[in-house]
């Protein structure tokens, strides 16, 4: 019997809710529209496409008769849809309700666009845990695909994946396929041939085999270099547009497509979900929590995420494949711990979520709170995730503007003020939520008595939206590269890579020295005792002696309530070093807050309870994250009416008032002392990793006023 075998392919298409135009635009240009223009040249060729709803939108949007050209693919059999959260949410993550109305969102979507009755659904990030079977089966899915790592864990091997599986939850049955880590990194990277050559290594005479690869549809012409790689440059792409055949060959997909096309006296294309519908599954399977391999890296605590890296990397190096399947990262949750800024916005996203469900059932209003369960912000690996600043805005403005339709339902339009003290961030001791008409403030008791979210209802904005400067695990990468003068500046690294190479490629020299990390959560209202030879630079590198232990330390609070006043009043009795003495220190502040009224009045009141007196330096930390700080229009105003940029680093002395202003935000924040302050400013930057290198990026401001007493 002859060799054969089958090949499914599946590619996801996504940008961010959020994410700024131009991107979309260059996205579709390089990336998306090559895709379907090649798919239309090559009949033969056959697959799955998924394109999530925000992306969704921007199309029927901008580009109306792109989704007619696919629907012609799909009319002709060429291709398949498939679903998935609509607004691409990490779906374990979000309540059962949301889970539904996402997916079934979508499938109405496809329906509409594209006269198509998904049966697949893409699952974001390849996030598993095992409950999912059940409300995806509810959701009338009949397969997934996963990585063929999650089948790994459970001890299959590679050539155990030429099929799918069946599992299930309380009698709720789901087909999983498995995308081979071969072909994900092989595909557009090694040469054509050598593809076409590994596909017919695995053909059989069963002719039932089946190799799946469902990768980004951005890694085809959107990745650095991959344009050119993928699709032989803006000549050829053109040309193509308006010839069929092989008369240009240059581009790797175009090659690949051609070369499938020659081989199918043994090779076969199919969308996974007719695969799915013709034979059998290979047996029945229970799978771990587990996402693609790189996530299960991204998820660990730093140290660890480097070291597990370098790992497989020698055991790569040593030939000892058959040792990697016993070499697990972490869980996805964990990005949770390993980020507090991340748990605050899932926190905020679950807390919107049941106020809605609890109010309405209007779609616009559910349609803003399943934008803010967009997953992109809820974690961190080489794409940026909560770093990148707009996208973690974007979440919020929709938490918000779901979360004031909702509150309108429950108050009236009316002024109101209340407040409740629970576990917001689930971490065992209650929190602080005082919320009103005009604003929201969230205080964590148990970290410095902090404000950790403050919410400007009526511009639907998080002001303290910032990030902290953490330990990443590529980081000492990016230092070792530095010390041994490896470093690759961006645009000149020559020929084209997968975005894991092992490469240092940063977008600025010198970026290896910029790395500072903080010791505690950019918050605001951190209570300070500097050292008398503490400087500007010192606190802004995080790297000087804190002389008392109040900065992330338990408060003891109460809430005083006076009609549609109320006053928070957070306490805490420490000490700080005064010269070779510790001196006990009482530490008070309480603030007011009225309903109607976007501000607060922030009291200090610091008592010596000790037996001689001294001399301290105390400042109170606030972190504001304005979008865009780094950019025009975004500037501190002084009451002289003299501008200093809101990324700027300085010092002034004898301050009595000062502006933040963000004029593309159209936000004025005055911030007055009654007792005139000395100041220091300085731009919270943090040092990621990218697809296109490392680079540095402002994620808020730094504002201490300080006072001798």
């Amino acid at each position: 019997m002859s060799k054969h075998i089958y090949l499914a392919l599946a590619i996801h298409s996504h940008q961010p809710v959020g994410n700024f135009p131009w991107v979309f635009e260059e996205a579709y240009r390089v990336a998306y529209e090559p895709m379907i223009a090649c798919l239309e040249r090559h009949p033969e060729i056959r697959m799955a496409l998924h394109y999530s709803g925000p992306l969704r939108d921007w199309i029927l949007e901008n580009k109306p008769e792109f989704f007619k050209r696919i629907r012609a693919l799909v009319e002709r059999g060429q291709v398949e849809i498939m679903t998935g959260g609509y607004y691409e949410p990490i779906l374990p993550s979000i309540p059962d309700a949301d889970k539904l109305g996402q997916i079934a969102k979508l499938t109405q979507a496809v329906r509409d666009d594209l006269g198509y009755e998904p049966t697949g659904l893409w699952l974001a990030e390849r996030v598993w845990e095992p409950h999912l079977a059940k409300p995806l089966a509810e959701a009338g899915v009949e397969y997934i695909i996963v990585d063929d790592t999650h089948f790994k864990y459970v001890g299959l091997d590679d050539e155990d994946l030429f099929g799918y599986y069946v599992t299930e939850e309380q009698g709720c049955t789901l087909k999983i396929f498995a995308t081979s880590k071969w072909l994900r990194y092989a595909i557009p990277w090694r040469p054509v041939g050598e593809v076409i050559e590994w596909l017919r290594s695995q053909a059989d005479g069963g002719g039932r085999k089946v190799a799946v690869m469902g990768d980004d549809g951005e890694k085809f012409g959107l990745w650095p270099g991959t344009y050119e790689h993928c699709w032989g440059g803006q000549r050829m792409h053109n040309e193509l547009a308006n010839l069929r055949g092989n008369e240009f060959t240059s581009g790797w997909i175009e090659k690949f497509f051609t070369a499938l096309e020659e081989s199918s006296d043994w090779l076969t294309t199919v969308p996974p979900g007719e695969y799915a519908r013709r034979f059998p599954a290979l047996g029945r399977i229970y799978l771990p929590t587990a996402s693609y391999d790189e996530m299960t890296e991204w998820a660990l605590p730093a140290k660890y995420a480097g070291q597990i890296v370098h790992l497989k990397h020698r055991l790569q190096e040593e030939g000892r494949e058959d040792v990697l399947r016993f070499i697990k990262g972490g869980f996805w949750r964990y990005f949770l711990v390993k980020y507090p800024e991340i748990n605050t916005m899932h926190k905020k996203m679950l807390r919107v979520s049941e106020k809605v469900h609890r109010t309405t059932k209007d779609q616009s209003t559910l349609d803003h709170l399943w934008a803010g369960q967009c997953n992109c912000p809820y974690w961190h690996g080489v794409f940026g995730g909560i770093y990148l600043f707009h996208i973690r805005v974007a979440n919020f403005r929709h938490l918000l503007e779901a979360e004031a339709r909702a509150d309108e339902k429950l108050h009236g339009a009316g002024e109101w003020i209340e407040w409740r003290a629970l576990d917001f961030d689930g971490d065992a001791s209650p929190e602080l939520l005082v919320e009103s008409d005009a604003q929201n403030l969230y205080f964590d008791p148990a970290e410095g008595g902090s404000l950790f979210e403050w919410d400007w209802r009526a511009k639907r904005y998080n002001l303290l939206n910032t990030m902290t400067r953490r330990p990443e695990g590529y980081h000492q990468d990016l230092i070792e590269a530095g010390r041994r003068g490896e470093i690759v500046v961006a645009g000149e690294e020559g020929e084209v890579e997968t975005i894991h190479t092992t490469r240092v490629r940063v977008k600025e020299p010198g970026l290896h020295e910029k790395l500072y990390y903080d010791w505690y959560r950019r918050s605001s209202l951190l209570d300070h005792f500097l050292h008398p030879a503490t400087t500007l630079e010192d606190f802004c590198r995080c790297r000087y002696g804190e002389q008392g232990d109040f900065v992330n330390q338990p408060y003891d609070y109460e809430v005083e309530e006076k009609g549609d006043e109320l006053v928070v009043w957070l306490t805490r009795q420490g000490h700080v070093w005064c010269g070779e003495q510790l001196t006990p220190i009482r530490v008070e502040k309480g603030i007011r807050l009225e309903a109607g009224e976007a501000g607060i009045s922030v009291t200090y009141t610091l008592t010596n309870t000790g037996p001689r007196a001294v001399e301290l330096r105390f400042g109170s930390e606030t972190n504001w994250g304005i979008l865009g700080g780094d950019g025009p229009g975004a500037y501190y105003l002084l009451p002289s009416g003299d501008r200093l940029a809101l990324n700027s680093k300085g010092e002034l002395g004898g301050v009595g008032e000062i502006e933040l202003v963000s004029e593309p935000l159209g936000m004025r924040i005055g911030v007055r002392f009654s007792r005139p302050a000395n100041l220091w400013r300085f731009p919270v930057e943090t040092v990621s990793n990218s697809e296109a290198g490392f680079e540095r990026s402002y994620q808020g401001s730094c504002l201490l006023p300080w006072w001798e007493i």
